[in-house]
């Protein structure tokens, strides 16, 4: 039985999405931010963290003009609970802080990310908890992030040091629409390397935010990595 995890992920996410709500009186009257939302899977770097099911997500961020900034980030998720039944986990947190700024038409971004998943696990489980530093450039409508595992990525044995190279470009095309691709590529230690990649388009309406992407990877003979459609809800305040 998973109940007493699921019901303090699901416990966990309802104030993200409660406190967010309440943040929408205040949304402009200073540097803190929140936002919650729904996908109907939630997928990282092509992997289905939720066995292609709805996910509920939300979190809450701080930006300083200074360019420092902070940030929290949840979602319910269940790889780890799907692949071992002595794994109670179903919440994902994501506590993360940097420094943003510009060089003239050159965005950069600098910080850490720690993912954190609470629950219980076997004596001699790998931890999936991981902290990576990533590095960020932008220009106009593209942007490139790369990131680097300082400890084992999401539990995989003797993994630190793998990295992650993601390259995007959203295009705003007029009428609220904007145009996205992204193409990532993991170069994980001790796994094989993978490709994903995501394409799709937002829309702007009555202060939502609704998305309808799809993603694919290169992985052969995984069902979590195959091709699928997405559909998203989320608003800012």
């Amino acid at each position: 039985m998973r109940t007493k995890p699921l019901t303090t992920a699901l416990a966990a996410l309802a104030a993200l999405a409660t406190i967010a709500a309440a943040g929408a009186a205040h949304a402009g009257d200073g540097p803190f931010t929140a936002n919650v939302g729904l996908v109907s899977d939630y997928a990282y770097r092509g992997w289905s963290q939720t066995d292609e099911r709805p996910a509920l997500q939300g979190g809450f961020d701080y930006a300083h003009d200074s360019g420092l900034y902070a940030g929290v980030w949840g979602s319910n998720v269940s790889w780890l609970s799907d692949s071992n039944p002595n794994v109670h986990n179903s919440l994902e947190l994501d506590l993360y802080g940097g420094y943003k700024g510009t060089i003239g038409a050159i965005g950069y971004d600098v910080g850490l990310l720690q993912y954190y998943y609470p629950g219980s696990y076997p004596k001699g489980f790998n931890s999936p908890d991981t902290l990576e530093g990533y590095i960020g450039l932008s220009w106009e409508f593209l942007s490139f992030k790369y990131s680097y595992a300082f400890t084992d990525l999401f539990g995989y044995d003797r993994s630190d040091g793998s990295q992650y190279y993601d390259l995007g470009a959203a295009v705003d095309v007029g009428g609220g629409f904007t145009l996205a691709a992204h193409v990532g590529y993991s170069d994980i230690k001790g796994q094989d390397d993978y490709t994903d990649w995501k394409l799709g388009v937002t829309k702007e309406f009555g202060g939502f935010n609704f998305g309808l992407h799809y993603v694919d990877t290169d992985v052969d003979n995984a069902d979590l990595a195959d091709e699928r459609v997405i559909l998203s809800i989320a608003k800012s305040f």
